[in-house]
């Protein structure tokens, strides 16, 4: 056997070469299986979270646009935003209104009285602990003061202890001495501030200003609030209010002068949020079209994506694609492609035409909201379609997320039971050939052994 390996000292057979030959025969079938099967898994489970991360953006998004009003197209202004600020919401409309803001609302402020020594007075001359107390539409507020604590120590442990409830205070100081100021950021009327316990800090305290609602008068109708921030006046309008309106000077009866506040359509900003729906829309399917896409080979030939043809994947477009393509909203224009939208033959992403949606703007653009808004509008429906497919732990890619990866870890425990038993066939093999070897060394040694005597004796014959 001139030119191989000698392993084998008894035999010259290459006795670990025919092991290894008959261990790797024995293994590569199911090892074939094992690497295949791995593979597929493993490719199929990396795009399945590629579409997935994809799909919860989309939906992420959706959500954003819901929530951020993204598709109510209004602007609203205040005429004078000295008088009042305004936020268009969900509801709101097309609109104008006359603000007069007569009076604001305040909040109770009460003050202790004048300590002569100043902020680092001594409120609390006992030895043991005592109570502060203030109490505000029904509820207390209890203060532990401790001995020796100061006014501007309570001061401080009002505003540690009960600024998350409102209240705040103040140490305010003239040439009398300082006094506790306490106040709230509840107002409106019955908000009235109290003090009481046991310190002695509530002795002679005043009303500074008692709370007052705020009145204003909204397109000739009078109306109160206990808060100047106003939400329920008109809906979908919240409105700030931040000053009194000025008087005419040149009015007889030296009336104030009202705020114009206006919602108007705008196109511009509608535009943004379908660009910015068509963009989302069009990240979503790009990485649908990148894991399904059937690409071409160094050679040419075609080449399957991961999830070429996968019947999830294909029922998540076909879901998508027929809400897309449903009519909504309460206008004349009911669809996105009267509006300029249009989908590719290749991809299917979509492209707004700047043409188009300038001529359905110019006739048409008060329409477009009520595609997108509402429990039947575009956004809503989108996020109702893709969520049995987006569930975290029950979703159809959830479920399939866990079925590859407990394939995996079957695959891994196939190969660790096939590793060992191909070591337990390698020492087998090794030792029926070892025992050959020293077999075949022994009947070598025999028939050497024999050979010699032979020798010996026909040497011995022919001498005679």
């Amino acid at each position: 056997m001139a030119g191989s390996t000698v392993s084998g000292i008894g035999s010259n057979i290459d006795t670990q070469a025919i092991v290894t030959a008959l261990v790797n025969a024995q293994k590569a079938p199911k090892q074939s299986q094992i690497n295949t099967q791995t593979l597929k898994a493993t490719t199929t489970l990396s795009s399945l979270g590629k579409v997935q991360a994809a799909l919860d953006a989309f939906r992420g998004a959706m959500e954003n646009m819901t929530t951020s009003n993204s598709f109510s197209g209004l602007s609203v202004k205040s005429a004078d935003e000295k008088v009042a600020t305004v936020k268009a919401g969900n509801g709101a409309a097309n609109g104008a209104f006359n603000l007069t803001v007569n009076k604001l609302a305040t909040a109770s402020k009460v003050s202790t009285q004048v300590y002569a020594d100043g902020a680092s007075t001594v409120v609390n001359k006992t030895g043991a602990a005592t109570t502060f107390s203030m109490t505000q539409s029904g509820k207390s507020y209890d203060l532990s003061v401790p001995a020796g604590a100061t006014l501007q120590q309570v001061r401080d442990s009002i505003n540690s202890t009960f600024g998350t409830s409102g209240l705040s205070a103040n140490v305010l100081t003239d040439a009398n001495g300082s006094r506790l100021v306490v106040t709230s950021t509840k107002m409106g009327e019955g908000s009235d501030i109290t003090l009481g316990g046991n310190s002695g800090i509530d002795t002679d305290y005043k009303v500074i200003s008692p709370p007052s609602n705020a009145e204003y008068v909204l397109d000739g109708i009078s109306m109160t609030s206990k808060s100047n921030e106003i939400s329920d006046a008109v809906s979908g309008l919240s409105i700030t209010l931040v000053g009194e309106s000025p008087k005419n000077t040149s009015s007889t009866n030296n009336e104030r002068s009202p705020t114009l506040i206006s919602l108007t359509t705008n196109a511009s900003t509608l535009k943004s949020g379908v660009q910015g729906f068509v963009d989302t829309y069009n990240a979503l399917m790009t990485a649908i079209n990148a894991e399904t896409k059937v690409g071409k080979g160094a050679d040419g030939s075609p080449v399957a994506g991961a999830l070429t043809g996968d019947a999830n994947m294909r029922a998540l477009v076909t879901t998508i694609r027929n809400e897309m393509s449903q009519l909504s909203g309460n206008g004349a224009f009911k669809s996105l492609a009267q509006f300029g939208v249009t989908t590719s033959q290749d991809g299917g992403l979509l492209s707004l035409d700047d043409k188009k949606w300038s001529a359905a703007a110019a006739t048409n653009i008060a329409d477009l909201p009520s595609i997108f808004n509402g429990k039947t509008g575009l956004l809503a429906r989108m996020q109702s379609a893709t969520e049995d497919f987006a569930k975290a732990t029950t979703g159809t890619f959830a479920q399939r997320t866990k079925t590859l990866t407990d394939n995996l870890n079957k695959l891994k425990t196939e190969q660790t039971t096939l590793d060992d038993r191909m070591t337990a066939l390698t020492k087998s093999l090794q030792d029926k050939y070892n025992a050959m070897d020293t077999l075949v060394a022994q009947l070598r040694a025999q028939s050497n052994s024999v050979m010699t005597t032979l020798n010996a004796l026909n040497k011995a014959n022919s001498d005679s």
